[in-house]
């Protein structure tokens, strides 16, 4: 994997549909210079895709599980991965 980029997925449950979660995530990764996107599950959770920096990336995992989100997250499951093509932006889907 390389050290410089990485691909961070992350699936969020808890109350995170419907609450302003993907606009705040959108926000977050922006902030942090990351491109990828956030979407709702049929399951109920929002999956996060986010590639830049592994450090961009954690902050943004740390920012999930903090707390302080909109809505409640319960958990956040995550995968870390080797960045695939080149998304541009951050994106709500």
């Amino acid at each position: 994997m390389d050290a410089a980029r990485v691909r961070l997925t992350a699936w969020v449950r808890g109350r995170v549909q419907g609450v302003g979660f993907r606009w705040w995530t959108r926000s977050r990764a922006l902030e942090l210079g990351l491109t990828g996107w956030a979407r709702n599950t049929a399951d109920g959770r929002v999956e996060v895709v986010a590639q830049g920096s592994r450090e961009a990336c954690a902050s943004l995992l740390e920012l999930l599980r903090g707390g302080d989100t909109p809505g409640r997250v319960d958990g956040v499951v995550e995968r870390w991965s080797e960045p695939k093509g080149t998304p541009e932006g951050f994106r709500e889907r």
